[in-house]
């Protein structure tokens, strides 16, 4: 399976897919994402799971693909 980051900016109704937390930090900033890139590593974020702050939503998921 390939991880897939969903950032969703709330007050910009944008949405950003990235696959891995280190690649958010390349196109948005902190202040952007209302968190910090360690706490982000730090969040025990798995398959599934979703992590809210004042600014964004952020989800981590898989990507599903067709059979061979």
């Amino acid at each position: 399976m390939i991880k897939v980051i969903h950032v969703h900016l709330i007050y910009e109704k944008k949405n950003y897919y990235f696959g891995s937390i280190s690649a958010i930090f390349d196109v948005l900033t902190e202040k952007e994402i209302g968190i910090t890139k360690n706490s982000l590593l730090h969040a025990g974020m798995t398959d599934g799971s979703c992590k809210i702050t004042k600014r964004a939503m952020i989800i981590q998921s898989h990507l599903i693909r067709a059979a061979k």
